[in-house]
């Protein structure tokens, strides 16, 4: 999800709410304590140099249990950041603390944004020797002009 899509959905909400891969909700006193700009400038095992942006998210909660952040506040951060780090229409990442910080892709349901699980790959996969995956097949799904068949005197 980008950045605009996430302001465009923040003006139809009257509350915000982050739903986490397993279903359950961040608490709804959660803050948006950072929006950035982050940059990731690496090579990959193939050695190709590579170079990522995302805008990052940081949600956090505390014990004050009061606060509720309200999606015009949000707006009002999101549209600051966009102006001072000069973000453009970033991919969203974001990162909330569970038993270590976690990071997450973000979609919408419609209710709540959804926080989505990422995983690790390989880039370079034709370079470093990694076997591309054979397709499984179930035996029962082949079908073969030039089987035989039973009592066809073939075999």
């Amino acid at each position: 999800m980008t950045l605009s899509e996430v302001k465009n959905k923040l003006s139809t909400l009257d509350q915000i709410g982050f739903q986490l891969p397993n279903g359950t909700l961040v608490p709804s006193h959660f803050h948006v304590t950072e929006i950035g700009k982050v940059t990731k400038h690496f090579i990959d095992c193939g050695g190709t140099v590579r170079h990522e942006e995302v805008a990052n998210f940081q949600l956090w909660n505390a014990n004050d249990y009061d606060h509720r952040l309200h999606p015009e506040k949000l707006l009002n951060i999101i549209e600051l950041s966009e102006k001072v780090l000069e973000i453009g229409d970033l991919e969203i990442e974001v990162e909330y603390q569970d038993t270590t910080i976690g990071k997450y892709g973000l979609d919408f349901n419609g209710t709540h944004f959804i926080l989505t699980t990422k995983q690790t790959d390989c880039l370079a996969k034709d370079n470093c020797g990694i076997p591309a995956e054979k397709p499984k097949l179930k035996l029962s799904e082949i079908q073969s002009d030039s089987c035989c068949t039973p009592n066809s005197g073939c075999c």
